[in-house]
Formats: structure tokens, sequence, C-alpha cells
């Protein structure tokens, strides 16, 4: 519908989206922020607007205090659905197994202070008064009906899983290993730019392989990882369990997490790509030849937005490309229909030029080569062995590509299947 210009949509980052709930909740006029500068949020690009249908500007470009910012304005919200685990008769929440708070507080908040409904789904109804207080998310006077669903999925693929909300803590040995191929191959190369002790914010794609090689290697405790849904530490989950963690320090909601993103705290970040363009910006939310894959922003632009290191992961084309990995070489057999380093990309989700501008540390992680975005543009510093610089990468990219005079091999021991025997350096 949205392609077919049937109904208006927006796209906005999911942390301004929490924070707009704030604002409005509190009667504030709007957020300003630096996250979305020069992306699809930015008005002078798109705005967030999902097609031509959608004619109102809900996003600005603001001068305030001697800096340029974008201003997202307040949308009163008329309706909030949650969901918790249990709701007592006065309408108190809880979500003891819940893998993720989100942002059920400030949603309810929102509709509730500017006379909406909060409607929330629970899995079962306690007796008036005997809910530890400290355990309620949402308090009762915010809510106006319960519904109650004893079957609801704790995700899209889990019944119930305890160690998902913290009930208990599974053993190592019970999470599988990444499977051999050339994602693997992808997530070692992007785990080599871990550090110990690092704080790390992992992505959806072949990224969310990376704390399975930290598993193999050994080192499942050497790096926290922090997901925008809220999980702290832990093993992030794979598929349709993603966005959830087992074994978490600790779950936040989804609002603080994003706080703590868009001001930067974590060390670096790891996530994927669809295209990269000559300026070294990032496609992950729309290809418009395949809108039925079409993600949409999620809080990548908000966990973009100040990282200090940055991870992108992904194969260097697509459609039909077929490899092998043999002998520690890799062996093209046929290449992907579609380049995935081109001119333009369809949609800005990451900046290259703010990233010049702010000094973000930027590298791009493929089967075949690793790039890095320098100040004169997309740069190969690693060629993986079997692969022909010249053939199998420049040829192979529809914007050109510099290559450092100290272009190297990638590691040997990324491309053999047995384990690395990696150390992270401190």
């Amino acid at each position: 519908m949205i392609d077919a210009n049937d109904v208006e949509a927006y796209n906005l980052p999911s942390g301004i989206l929490f924070h707009m709930h704030r604002e409005a909740a509190a009667g504030r006029p709007g957020v300003l922020t630096a996250v979305g500068l020069d992306t699809v949020a930015d008005p002078r690009r798109q705005g967030g607007k999902m097609n031509e249908a959608t004619n109102e500007d809900i996003v600005r470009v603001v001068e305030f205090d001697g800096q340029e910012w974008l201003y997202f304005r307040s949308i009163p919200v008329d309706v909030a659905i949650i969901r918790g685990t249990t709701a007592d008769e006065w309408g108190n929440i809880t979500m003891e197994h819940e893998g993720a708070y989100l942002g059920v507080l400030d949603q309810a908040l929102a509709a509730h202070n500017n006379g909406g409904i909060v409607i929330a789904q629970v899995k079962q109804v306690a007796a008036a008064g005997s809910l530890p207080p400290q355990q309620v998310r949402v308090p009762g006077v915010l809510v106006d009906y319960v519904v109650l669903a004893p079957e609801q999925m704790q995700t899209t693929g889990t019944s119930y899983d305890p160690a998902i909300s913290g009930a208990l803590r599974r053993a190592p040995r019970s999470f599988s290993v990444a499977d051999w191929g050339p994602e693997k191959v992808i997530a070692r190369r992007a785990a080599l730019e871990l550090r110990q002790g690092d704080a790390v914010n992992l992505g959806f794609g072949i990224s969310a392989l990376t704390p399975r090689i930290l598993l193999e290697e050994g080192l499942i405790d050497a790096v926290t990882w922090v997901i925008e849904q809220g999980a702290v530490g832990g093993m992030p989950l794979l598929d349709w369990q993603f966005g959830c963690a087992a074994n978490a320090q600790a779950i936040m909601a989804s609002p603080d997490q994003f706080t703590y993103f868009q001001g930067g705290g974590f060390d670096r970040c790891l996530l994927s790509f669809m295209q990269v363009d000559q300026h070294g910006n990032v496609n992950v939310s729309r290809l418009a030849a395949r809108p039925h894959v079409t993600a949409g922003i999620g809080g990548f632009i908000d966990i973009t937005a100040r990282a200090r290191h940055l991870v992108f992961s992904g194969f260097f084309t697509a459609g039909g490309l077929m490899l092998t990995i043999e002998d520690g070489e890799v062996c093209i057999t046929k290449e992907g229909r579609s380049r995935k380093f081109v001119p333009e990309v369809e949609q800005v989700t990451f900046s290259g030029r703010r990233a010049r501008q702010i000094s973000q540390d930027v590298i791009y992680v493929t089967e075949r080569c690793v790039l890095r975005l320098e100040p004169d543009g997309l740069t190969v510093v690693e060629v993986a062995p079997g692969v022909d610089l010249a053939r199998d990468v420049l040829e192979q990219a529809d914007t050109p590509l510099r290559v450092s005079p100290n272009v190297r091999l990638m590691d040997r021991r990324l491309f053999i299947p047995e384990p690395m025997g990696l150390m992270l350096p401190e």
C-alpha cells in the first residue's frame, strides 16, 4: 500500500520515536537533535517520507545556539497498545516474562496525558495489590483496558525461555556456534575489530553472528553486547529471536538505551549494509527493486549518529553470488547480478559525509575484501586470499574504489574452518 501510494507513511529513527513519545507525554514541543542529519530523516533528503502521497513535513532543519539541528515535533498519541506479562485488578502491569521493556511506559504516558486510551495485553491477571511495586512497569492509573492472551509468545519464535527474561542463566555450551561458510568469514573479520572490555552494539544480519564467533573462541565475556531493544550483556539471539538476549546483565527500557547510543557512550557497533556509495553512505532501509524486503530505518540512524567505531558487514555483490572457500582461499564461481558498491545509494541511512566531519572510524567488511572510509573516499585496505584485486573487486564495483598503497592480505585464519585462536587486544 505504501509503494502504491494508497496511504501516507513516515519512517523515522526508532530512538527519536521513543523520545517523541516522552516529549508528547510532557507537553513539550518536540525533539531537537543532531541524529539523522544528512540521512533519509533529514528534510533535505526525504524527511522520513516514504512515498509521494506523504506531503506534510514533520521534520525541520533549525539553527539553534550556533549549530544546525533536526527538529522532530511531538505528535499527540490517541491510542497506545502495549504488552506485559501480568496485570492486577487495578491495571498495574509487570513484565517478568518479557525479553524487552521497549517503550511501554513512555507510550502509555503519551496516550494518557493527551486524552487517549491505553490498551494492555497480558498473559495473566492477579489480585489487586498482589504485585511487588518495584516490578510494576506501567501503573494502573495509566491503563484503560486489559486484554488477556494466555498463549502470547515471548518472541516471534519463542513461547517462553526463562533465560530471555533473566529468570535463569543458560550454560554457554547450550548456544550453537556459527556454521562454516562465507557469512562466518565476514563475522570473524568483524570480530578482529573488537577490543577486550568493549561495549558493542550489534545489528541484524551477518553482524549478529559475531557473538557466536567469540563463543567458539572461548571469549564469550570478552565484550558486553548492547542491543537497541534494551538488553545489556549476555548472548544476543538470532533469527526471529533477534532483539533479545539470553543471560543479560540488565534489561533497559529502549528510550534509555537510545539515549546511551545517541550520546555515543558505547565503544563500537557492528552493523550490516545493503548498498554503499562513493561517499561512504550506507543504505539498509530501502531497495526499490525489492520492496518486500525493505526493512525501514529501525534504530540504525540513532546508533550510527555518534558511534566512534563502525563496522558494516555484507557481501560484495548479491543476487546469485556463488563462491567456495577451499584450502584457505576464496574462489568465486559465479558473480552476483547486483552490485552493492554503487555511485549513489537509493536511501542514505548512514552519512559518510557526516562521518568524515565528526571523525568517525568506518570500515566495510566483505567476503573478498575490507574497505575503509578515508578522507579521499572508499579505500580497499585488505584483500582475501585467492581474490584478484582488479577482476573480483575493482571491476565488480559500480563506483571507483581507491586502493591503499599498503593493501594487505586478510588474515588467513579467517578462511580455515577450525577456531582461529582469537585474542582481543586491550
